[in-house]
């Protein structure tokens, strides 16, 4: 059976990770961006995006990757994906306008019989809307982790996938692409697969919005929630897998989209979404934990003390900084001398006053008081305590993630601070 031809319209994180995974799969792939600046670069092996493995894949499957400018490329395609990243405001509102830009481009551009797929995160009620006599269009959710782009795409865990008659079998050529995936395909109406990925987020934020609630208590009753959640894995009602380790709320974007689109139906249709205000606040409360902790432990009492901090990236292993703890936790610090690093994201993006770029992560500890570890990068487990200690002059550290050996830090004598998990146990 002749493998067909799939294209990825939109170059950003999604449409980009999406082809090159697709690639790796043995697909000839054509990726279209209408940004040549944006496409220039990425031909050249100059990736935007920073995800494990993806470099490796794109030069791996060099040969079978094309990419363009030109929508005329996507003629060759007998599946199209629109995947261009869905930007957001502050207040977790999308703006869907260059999806739909790039949904007539792509469809002007694709030959009659090629189905297209919207990717790209939408609302309830969208690809009804957008049906075109004569065309076949789905949609289909996708489940990418950032860090973990490339591992969701190669092995999906399923696809949802949105159709405008769910008892119709797929067209042979998304058919064949799928299930060369080999995993579960959950064909539904278009607006329940749309609101499929907003279900999926809303029980991830519960369970992050529980533990964040239950560590906040153990850091002020003596508890250490690092030897709760064991016993939560193993509970079947909950499971293995369930997001049990404490963060500084909710960040990167998606969930913070999802939690919004929810309010702004439940507001439209006269529903409650008074849970979902709460996961909002309980998030913006647990965000603000590093700057209430340095402050309450250093700066109200030398507001002009040097503080180290290691990560700027939202998570580890990616580039974005959409939403970022950190950045939050250093705009609440205006006055704070700052000596930053992370091994992706320029200094700059602290966007703060006071920061300085540190070459290393060693290099910022250099005549500071603190550290604080706000993204937890696994470059930063490698490095000893011991070495910290030596290298600051303070031995005050906030380390919400647990990215330390509790042990050899103490052993090296850092004041260590963890969520979930009370000082007298530090």
């Amino acid at each position: 059976m002749t493998q067909p031809v799939i294209g990825f319209a939109g170059m950003t994180h999604l449409g980009l990770v999406s082809g090159i995974s697709a690639s790796e799969k043995g697909f000839d792939v054509v990726c279209f961006d209408g940004d040549t600046a944006r496409i220039e670069p990425i031909r050249q092996g100059r990736l935007p995006v920073s995800e494990p493995q993806l470099g490796d894949l794109f030069t791996k499957n060099a040969a079978r990757l094309s990419f363009t400018a030109d929508p005329a490329g996507l003629a060759r395609c007998d599946v199209i994906y629109v995947a261009p990243d869905v930007p957001t405001d502050d207040q977790g509102a999308s703006d869907i306008r260059p999806i739909e830009a790039m949904l007539d481009a792509v469809f002007a551009a694709a030959r009659p019989d090629a189905t297209v797929v919207l990717l790209s995160q939408i609302p309830p009620g969208f690809t009804r809307m957008r049906q075109r006599t004569g065309r076949t269009l789905y949609c289909q959710v996708e489940t990418l982790i950032f860090g973990r782009a490339v591992e969701r795409a190669l092995f999906p865990e399923r696809y949802i996938i949105g159709c405008a008659d769910p008892a119709q079998p797929l067209p042979a050529p998304y058919a064949q692409f799928l299930a060369a995936h080999n995993c579960p395909l959950l064909p539904m109406r278009y607006e329940s697969a749309e609101l499929a990925k907003i279900s999926i987020n809303m029980f991830l934020v519960a369970s992050v919005s529980t533990t964040n609630t239950l560590a906040e208590v153990c850091e002020n009753v003596g508890a250490d929630w690092s030897e709760i959640a064991p016993a939560l894995r193993l509970d079947r009602r909950i499971g293995p897998w369930a997001y049990l380790g404490p963060g500084l709320g909710i960040a990167g974007g998606n969930l913070e989209r999802d939690l919004a689109t929810i309010c702004q139906l439940a507001d439209r249709h006269h529903t409650d979404a008074g849970v979902v205000r709460s996961w909002i606040a309980n998030s913006r409360h647990r965000a603000g934990w590093a700057a209430r902790t340095i402050r309450t432990l250093l700066l109200d009492a030398a507001p002009k003390a040097a503080v180290a901090v290691w990560g700027l990236a939202y998570k580890e292993n990616t580039h974005s900084v959409k939403n970022s703890p950190s950045l939050a936790t250093l705009a609440a610090l205006p006055g704070a001398s700052l000596r930053v690093y992370d091994p992706v994201v320029q200094a700059s993006a602290a966007n703060h006053d006071s920061a300085v770029g540190a070459g290393s992560a060693l290099e910022a500890l250099a005549g500071t008081q603190a550290l604080m570890i706000l993204t937890p990068w696994p470059q930063f487990k490698e490095i000893s305590p011991a070495d910290i200690a030596s290298a600051m002059a303070g031995r005050l550290v906030l380390d919400p993630y647990k990215v330390l050996d509790p042990a050899a830090a103490k052993a090296a004598g850092l004041d260590v601070r963890t969520l979930g998990r009370g000082a007298a146990n530090a």
